[in-house]
């Protein structure tokens, strides 16, 4: 099979038929062999019934359907886990992202040889105070501190490899970030494609600008897992260590200056009226706190679960 398109949505009745239109009509237009998953993250609205129309009419269909709003990025684990075809394609529900340039992107992936390649919404249609300026921020934060070189890290429309969708895990609110996690997997050649970008023609997005902030944190998320996820050892035992040390070289210069003045009988006072007792005591303090999180970090990581991340209600054309 050529082609698996994921389509995760959260109510999006109102423009599903147009997109599953637009989407056949590219599709024998290229004499693809494909599946079309919709990935009904909870819908509230008439959206998985039309999904289950198409999929009556069309054994190229498929559905997943959540039982509540669970998140894209359970979603689109839970459809990275039943993609058939040698090239996955990702794209919003919402003809924002259009279905014209999926040929571009597998061609990119086929004869480009690319593991993965992101598209790229030059030219916007969005707010310019709401969504593009904090969103240049959010692509310019993630570049510099995943060492991916995007220009647009949210852009839903992407391609994939199958061998890269079956050996990353997206959880939480990663889907922003999946470029560097096929990175962090060994999958290092990244690709960028200029994509056309068209205005919200139906209803209303389901992001707020609190996206934009819970960006930043999966960031520094992912920046800790990439680098110390595997070994939170070396992070905090290294840095509750040092601390240890310090304070405890400092508290032992305390009391050897206490010692020496009074076997010389100089003038000495209390050790508790010396601040830098407390410092060192504190320090000391955060020191073993750090080492026990590493340590216990390390202990987590060798006796996890994998825990069940969302529920499916309903899925239709699988086998």
């Amino acid at each position: 099979m050529n082609l698996s398109i994921l389509i995760p949505l959260l109510n999006e009745e109102e423009s599903l038929k147009e997109l599953y239109t637009w989407i056949i009509k590219v599709m024998q237009s290229n004499n693809y062999s494909y599946e079309i998953i919709f990935l009904d993250d909870g819908s509230t609205d008439d959206s998985w019934n039309i999904i289950e129309q198409f999929a009556h009419e069309n054994p190229h269909v498929k559905g997943v359907r959540f039982m509540k709003n669970f998140g894209k990025s359970q979603a689109l684990h839970a459809g990275f886990a039943k993609a058939l075809g040698d090239v996955i394609i990702t794209m919003d529900a919402d003809l924002q992202d259009s279905p014209e340039e999926i040929p571009g992107l597998y061609d990119m992936i086929i004869n480009g040889k690319y593991d993965l390649v992101s598209g790229w919404k030059k030219k916007r249609y969005d707010s310019v105070v709401a969504k593009n300026l904090p969103s240049k921020l959010f692509n310019w934060a993630a570049r510099k501190t995943s060492g991916v070189e995007l220009n647009d890290f949210n852009c839903g429309l992407k391609a994939y490899k199958n061998v890269v969708v079956k050996n990353i895990e997206v959880s939480g609110e990663m889907h922003r970030y999946i470029p560097v996690l096929a990175k962090n997997a060994g999958f290092g050649k990244i690709g960028e494609k200029v994509v056309q970008h068209q205005a919200r023609k139906y209803g209303e997005t389901k992001f707020g600008m609190e996206r934009f902030i819970n960006g930043f944190l999966d960031l520094i998320t992912i920046w800790f897992l990439s680098r110390f996820g595997k070994r939170p050892m070396h992070l905090f035992g290294a840095m509750g260590s040092l601390m240890f040390i310090i304070g405890f070289m400092l508290a032992g210069y305390i009391g050897i200056s206490k010692l020496y003045h009074m076997y010389n009988d100089m003038r000495y006072s209390l050790v508790t009226n010396n601040p830098w007792f407390y410092i060192a005591l504190t320090t000391m303090v955060l020191g073993t706190q750090l080492f026990l999180a590493g340590f216990l970090g390390e202990i987590i990581l060798r006796t996890k679960n994998n825990e069940e991340r969302y529920k499916v209600s309903s899925e239709v054309n699988f086998l």
